[in-house]
Protein backbone atom coordinates (compact mmCIF):
# COMPACT_ATOMS: atom_id res chain seq x y z
CA UNK A 1 0.00 0.00 0.00
CA UNK A 2 2.90 2.37 0.92
CA UNK A 3 4.23 1.67 -2.35
CA UNK A 4 1.70 2.50 -4.14
CA UNK A 5 0.69 5.87 -2.67
CA UNK A 6 4.55 7.14 -2.88
CA UNK A 7 4.00 6.23 -6.44
CA UNK A 8 0.67 8.33 -6.86
CA UNK A 9 1.77 11.06 -5.26
CA UNK A 10 5.08 11.02 -7.15
CA UNK A 11 2.90 11.44 -10.03
CA UNK A 12 1.09 14.05 -8.74
CA UNK A 13 4.11 15.86 -8.00
CA UNK A 14 4.99 15.76 -11.28
CA UNK A 15 1.80 16.50 -12.92
CA UNK A 16 1.79 19.50 -10.58
CA UNK A 17 5.03 21.14 -11.76
CA UNK A 18 4.27 20.60 -15.14
CA UNK A 19 1.50 22.52 -14.81
CA UNK A 20 2.86 24.97 -13.28
CA UNK A 21 5.46 25.62 -15.93
CA UNK A 22 2.81 25.58 -18.61
CA UNK A 23 1.18 28.27 -16.94
CA UNK A 24 4.43 30.49 -16.51
CA UNK A 25 5.78 29.82 -19.74
CA UNK A 26 2.16 30.43 -22.02
CA UNK A 27 2.07 33.54 -20.20
CA UNK A 28 5.29 34.76 -21.21
CA UNK A 29 4.75 33.83 -24.26
CA UNK A 30 1.91 36.33 -24.99
CA UNK A 31 3.97 39.06 -24.54
CA UNK A 32 5.53 40.97 -22.03
CA UNK A 33 3.27 40.91 -18.78
CA UNK A 34 3.76 44.96 -17.84
CA UNK A 35 2.19 46.28 -20.85
CA UNK A 36 -1.42 44.42 -19.47
CA UNK A 37 -1.48 45.89 -16.42
CA UNK A 38 -0.65 49.55 -17.19
CA UNK A 39 -2.86 52.13 -18.28
CA UNK A 40 -3.20 53.10 -22.44
CA UNK A 41 -2.15 56.53 -20.96
CA UNK A 42 1.16 55.71 -19.13
CA UNK A 43 4.20 56.81 -20.53
CA UNK A 44 7.59 54.67 -21.09
CA UNK A 45 8.83 55.59 -17.63
CA UNK A 46 6.17 54.31 -15.80
CA UNK A 47 6.32 51.10 -17.98
CA UNK A 48 9.54 50.65 -17.01
CA UNK A 49 9.21 51.34 -13.03
CA UNK A 50 6.20 48.46 -13.17
CA UNK A 51 8.06 46.08 -14.95
CA UNK A 52 11.05 46.55 -12.61
CA UNK A 53 8.71 46.65 -9.50
CA UNK A 54 7.67 43.34 -10.81
CA UNK A 55 10.91 41.73 -11.78
CA UNK A 56 10.09 41.35 -15.35
CA UNK A 57 13.14 42.73 -16.48
CA UNK A 58 15.11 40.04 -15.22
CA UNK A 59 16.17 36.77 -17.30
CA UNK A 60 13.29 34.62 -17.94
CA UNK A 61 15.15 31.30 -16.02
CA UNK A 62 15.60 33.96 -13.41
CA UNK A 63 11.89 34.49 -12.77
CA UNK A 64 11.08 30.94 -13.30
CA UNK A 65 13.25 29.85 -10.29
CA UNK A 66 11.69 32.90 -8.22
CA UNK A 67 8.58 31.54 -9.23
CA UNK A 68 8.59 28.02 -8.11
CA UNK A 69 10.67 29.11 -4.80
CA UNK A 70 7.66 31.27 -4.24
CA UNK A 71 5.42 28.63 -5.24
CA UNK A 72 7.37 25.72 -2.75
CA UNK A 73 5.96 29.25 0.27
CA UNK A 74 2.77 29.03 -1.39
CA UNK A 75 3.05 32.72 -1.80
CA UNK A 76 1.44 33.84 -5.27
CA UNK A 77 2.51 37.22 -5.32
CA UNK A 78 0.67 40.03 -4.94
CA UNK A 79 -2.49 41.61 -7.19
CA UNK A 80 -1.54 44.42 -9.31
CA UNK A 81 -4.55 46.18 -8.87
CA UNK A 82 -6.02 45.35 -4.95
CA UNK A 83 -2.17 45.20 -3.73
CA UNK A 84 -3.14 42.43 -1.53
CA UNK A 85 -1.45 39.00 -1.33
CA UNK A 86 -3.41 36.44 -3.78
CA UNK A 87 -3.33 33.93 -1.52
CA UNK A 88 -5.31 36.14 0.96
CA UNK A 89 -7.85 36.62 -1.82
CA UNK A 90 -8.57 33.29 -2.68
CA UNK A 91 -8.48 32.25 1.08
CA UNK A 92 -10.95 34.61 1.62
CA UNK A 93 -13.39 33.45 -1.53
CA UNK A 94 -12.58 29.71 -0.89
CA UNK A 95 -15.43 29.42 1.50
CA UNK A 96 -18.27 30.47 -0.27
CA UNK A 97 -17.36 28.18 -4.12
CA UNK A 98 -16.45 25.44 -1.34
CA UNK A 99 -20.35 26.35 0.43
CA UNK A 100 -21.62 26.46 -3.57
CA UNK A 101 -19.61 23.74 -4.93
CA UNK A 102 -20.60 20.98 -1.69
CA UNK A 103 -24.49 21.93 -2.12
CA UNK A 104 -24.46 21.43 -6.55
CA UNK A 105 -22.51 17.83 -5.29
CA UNK A 106 -25.65 17.21 -3.26
CA UNK A 107 -27.90 18.34 -5.85
CA UNK A 108 -25.97 15.99 -8.40
CA UNK A 109 -25.59 12.67 -6.43
CA UNK A 110 -28.73 13.34 -4.25
CA UNK A 111 -30.84 13.42 -7.45
CA UNK A 112 -28.66 12.15 -10.46
CA UNK A 113 -27.57 8.72 -8.21
CA UNK A 114 -30.97 7.53 -7.31
CA UNK A 115 -32.52 8.47 -10.83
CA UNK A 116 -29.58 6.11 -12.47
CA UNK A 117 -30.82 3.17 -10.42
CA UNK A 118 -34.45 3.87 -11.45
CA UNK A 119 -33.53 4.15 -14.65
CA UNK A 120 -31.10 0.67 -14.24
CA UNK A 121 -33.97 -1.38 -12.94
CA UNK A 122 -37.22 -0.29 -14.65
CA UNK A 123 -35.55 -0.46 -18.03
CA UNK A 124 -38.71 -0.31 -21.01
CA UNK A 125 -40.84 1.21 -18.81
CA UNK A 126 -42.69 4.72 -18.82
CA UNK A 127 -41.24 5.09 -15.20
CA UNK A 128 -38.06 4.48 -16.96
CA UNK A 129 -38.51 6.78 -20.11
CA UNK A 130 -39.89 10.06 -17.93
CA UNK A 131 -37.13 9.74 -15.61
CA UNK A 132 -34.47 9.67 -19.29
CA UNK A 133 -36.63 12.93 -20.70
CA UNK A 134 -35.96 14.95 -17.73
CA UNK A 135 -32.52 13.45 -17.50
CA UNK A 136 -31.90 14.51 -21.42
CA UNK A 137 -33.76 18.25 -20.32
CA UNK A 138 -31.10 18.65 -17.28
CA UNK A 139 -28.21 18.00 -19.82
CA UNK A 140 -29.06 19.85 -22.57
CA UNK A 141 -30.06 23.58 -20.23
CA UNK A 142 -26.83 25.70 -20.68
CA UNK A 143 -25.95 26.91 -16.91
CA UNK A 144 -26.45 30.50 -17.54
CA UNK A 145 -29.72 30.02 -19.29
CA UNK A 146 -31.29 27.37 -16.31
CA UNK A 147 -29.77 30.10 -13.95
CA UNK A 148 -31.44 33.38 -15.69
CA UNK A 149 -34.49 31.13 -15.82
CA UNK A 150 -34.82 30.44 -12.24
CA UNK A 151 -34.12 33.53 -11.13
CA UNK A 152 -37.06 35.12 -13.24
CA UNK A 153 -39.24 32.22 -12.28
CA UNK A 154 -38.71 32.11 -8.51
CA UNK A 155 -37.29 35.45 -7.58
CA UNK A 156 -38.86 37.63 -9.71
CA UNK A 157 -42.59 35.91 -10.16
CA UNK A 158 -43.15 33.84 -7.23
CA UNK A 159 -40.83 35.83 -4.35
CA UNK A 160 -40.19 32.37 -2.95
CA UNK A 161 -36.32 32.75 -3.10
CA UNK A 162 -33.47 35.47 -3.16
CA UNK A 163 -32.25 36.33 -6.86
CA UNK A 164 -28.38 36.97 -5.76
CA UNK A 165 -26.12 37.15 -3.39
CA UNK A 166 -25.74 35.48 0.18
CA UNK A 167 -27.41 35.60 3.37
CA UNK A 168 -28.66 31.98 4.54
CA UNK A 169 -29.41 28.53 3.11
CA UNK A 170 -32.16 30.11 0.97
CA UNK A 171 -29.39 32.15 -1.15
CA UNK A 172 -28.22 28.59 -1.62
CA UNK A 173 -30.65 27.01 -2.98
CA UNK A 174 -30.92 28.27 -6.79
CA UNK A 175 -27.14 28.35 -7.43
CA UNK A 176 -26.65 24.66 -6.14
CA UNK A 177 -29.36 23.52 -8.50
CA UNK A 178 -28.06 25.69 -11.38
CA UNK A 179 -24.44 24.17 -10.77
CA UNK A 180 -25.42 20.75 -10.06
CA UNK A 181 -27.66 20.31 -13.28
CA UNK A 182 -25.54 18.79 -15.18
CA UNK A 183 -23.47 16.99 -12.75
CA UNK A 184 -26.79 15.26 -12.40
CA UNK A 185 -27.42 14.50 -15.64
CA UNK A 186 -23.67 12.43 -15.97
CA UNK A 187 -24.20 10.65 -12.50
CA UNK A 188 -27.63 8.98 -14.24
CA UNK A 189 -25.99 7.91 -17.05
CA UNK A 190 -23.28 6.41 -16.12
CA UNK A 191 -24.84 4.63 -12.34
CA UNK A 192 -27.27 3.34 -14.76
CA UNK A 193 -24.69 2.49 -17.18
CA UNK A 194 -22.71 0.87 -14.36
CA UNK A 195 -25.62 -1.51 -12.75
CA UNK A 196 -26.80 -2.25 -16.17
CA UNK A 197 -23.18 -4.04 -16.60
CA UNK A 198 -23.32 -5.80 -13.29
CA UNK A 199 -27.09 -6.95 -13.35
CA UNK A 200 -26.17 -8.83 -16.28
CA UNK A 201 -23.32 -11.08 -14.95
CA UNK A 202 -23.52 -14.52 -13.86
CA UNK A 203 -23.46 -13.93 -10.43
CA UNK A 204 -26.34 -11.65 -9.93
CA UNK A 205 -27.86 -14.19 -12.71
CA UNK A 206 -26.90 -16.99 -9.76
CA UNK A 207 -28.16 -14.91 -7.04
CA UNK A 208 -31.59 -14.51 -8.59
CA UNK A 209 -32.31 -18.29 -9.22
CA UNK A 210 -31.26 -18.62 -5.34
CA UNK A 211 -34.59 -16.33 -4.69
CA UNK A 212 -31.87 -13.30 -3.52
CA UNK A 213 -34.60 -10.57 -3.67
CA UNK A 214 -33.55 -7.69 -5.78
CA UNK A 215 -33.09 -4.98 -2.80
CA UNK A 216 -30.76 -7.08 -1.01
CA UNK A 217 -29.06 -8.26 -4.29
CA UNK A 218 -28.78 -4.54 -5.33
CA UNK A 219 -27.45 -3.12 -2.07
CA UNK A 220 -24.96 -6.25 -0.84
CA UNK A 221 -23.50 -7.22 -3.87
CA UNK A 222 -23.67 -5.12 -7.22
CA UNK A 223 -23.40 -1.66 -5.53
CA UNK A 224 -19.93 -2.25 -4.45
CA UNK A 225 -18.87 -3.34 -8.11
CA UNK A 226 -20.51 -0.31 -9.50
CA UNK A 227 -19.41 2.43 -7.25
CA UNK A 228 -15.86 2.28 -8.84
CA UNK A 229 -17.18 3.92 -12.45
CA UNK A 230 -18.85 6.47 -10.23
CA UNK A 231 -16.21 7.72 -7.58
CA UNK A 232 -14.17 8.02 -11.75
CA UNK A 233 -17.57 10.53 -12.74
CA UNK A 234 -17.39 12.24 -8.85
CA UNK A 235 -13.52 12.74 -9.16
CA UNK A 236 -14.24 14.80 -12.54
CA UNK A 237 -17.73 16.02 -11.71
CA UNK A 238 -16.30 17.78 -8.13
CA UNK A 239 -13.30 19.69 -10.76
CA UNK A 240 -16.29 20.25 -13.16
CA UNK A 241 -18.37 21.59 -10.40
CA UNK A 242 -15.43 24.03 -9.56
CA UNK A 243 -14.64 25.25 -12.98
CA UNK A 244 -18.51 26.11 -13.77
CA UNK A 245 -18.72 28.11 -10.65
CA UNK A 246 -17.19 31.20 -12.96
CA UNK A 247 -20.54 31.14 -14.64
CA UNK A 248 -22.94 30.66 -11.90
CA UNK A 249 -21.39 32.91 -9.20
CA UNK A 250 -21.18 35.74 -11.58
CA UNK A 251 -25.35 34.94 -12.77
CA UNK A 252 -25.87 35.06 -9.15
CA UNK A 253 -23.69 37.68 -7.81
CA UNK A 254 -22.52 34.79 -5.70
CA UNK A 255 -18.59 36.53 -3.78
CA UNK A 256 -16.45 33.51 -4.31
CA UNK A 257 -13.52 32.33 -6.75
CA UNK A 258 -15.32 32.36 -9.91
CA UNK A 259 -16.83 35.61 -8.76
CA UNK A 260 -13.02 37.33 -8.42
CA UNK A 261 -11.60 35.09 -11.33
CA UNK A 262 -13.82 36.84 -13.64
CA UNK A 263 -13.07 40.43 -11.98
CA UNK A 264 -9.67 40.14 -12.16
CA UNK A 265 -9.59 39.01 -16.10
CA UNK A 266 -11.36 41.95 -16.92
CA UNK A 267 -8.81 44.73 -14.55
CA UNK A 268 -6.32 42.48 -16.45
CA UNK A 269 -4.57 41.52 -13.31
CA UNK A 270 -3.35 38.13 -14.24
CA UNK A 271 -1.45 37.25 -11.30
CA UNK A 272 -5.18 36.43 -9.37
CA UNK A 273 -5.93 34.36 -12.46
CA UNK A 274 -2.66 32.63 -12.46
CA UNK A 275 -3.13 32.16 -8.78
CA UNK A 276 -6.94 30.49 -9.44
CA UNK A 277 -5.25 28.11 -12.62
CA UNK A 278 -2.76 26.38 -10.56
CA UNK A 279 -5.78 26.18 -7.46
CA UNK A 280 -7.28 24.08 -10.14
CA UNK A 281 -4.68 22.37 -11.21
CA UNK A 282 -3.71 21.40 -7.93
CA UNK A 283 -7.43 20.24 -6.81
CA UNK A 284 -7.77 18.46 -9.36
CA UNK A 285 -4.78 15.88 -8.96
CA UNK A 286 -5.53 15.65 -5.64
CA UNK A 287 -9.11 14.66 -6.46
CA UNK A 288 -7.77 12.31 -8.77
CA UNK A 289 -5.42 11.46 -6.21
CA UNK A 290 -8.13 10.45 -3.61
CA UNK A 291 -9.75 8.50 -6.78
CA UNK A 292 -7.39 6.57 -6.72
CA UNK A 293 -6.78 5.43 -3.22
CA UNK A 294 -10.66 4.67 -3.00
CA UNK A 295 -10.59 2.47 -6.15
CA UNK A 296 -7.92 0.03 -3.88
CA UNK A 297 -10.17 0.12 -1.09
CA UNK A 298 -13.00 -0.80 -2.95
CA UNK A 299 -11.40 -3.57 -5.11
CA UNK A 300 -8.38 -4.08 -3.83
CA UNK A 301 -6.99 -6.01 -7.09
CA UNK A 302 -6.34 -2.37 -8.92
CA UNK A 303 -3.58 -1.76 -6.00
CA UNK A 304 -1.80 -5.38 -7.12
CA UNK A 305 -2.60 -4.41 -10.85
CA UNK A 306 -0.44 -1.22 -10.35
CA UNK A 307 2.24 -3.54 -8.68
CA UNK A 308 2.73 -5.57 -11.67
Amino acid sequence: MQGFLFKRLGQAFITIFGVATLIFFVQRLTGDPTYLLVPETATQADIDALRHALGFDRPLFTQFLSFLADLARFDLGQSVVQRVPVSTIIASRMPYTLMLAGGALMVACGIGIPIGVLLALYRDTAIARIAAGLVLAAQSMPTFWSGILMILVFAVTLGWLPPSSTGGLSHLVMPSIALGLLSMATFARITRAALLDELSKDYVRTARARGVRTTRLLFRHVARNASIPIITVAALEISNLLAGAVIVETVFAWPGIGQVTVQAILARDFLIVQGVVLLGAFVTVLLNLISDILYSVVDPRIMLEAKA
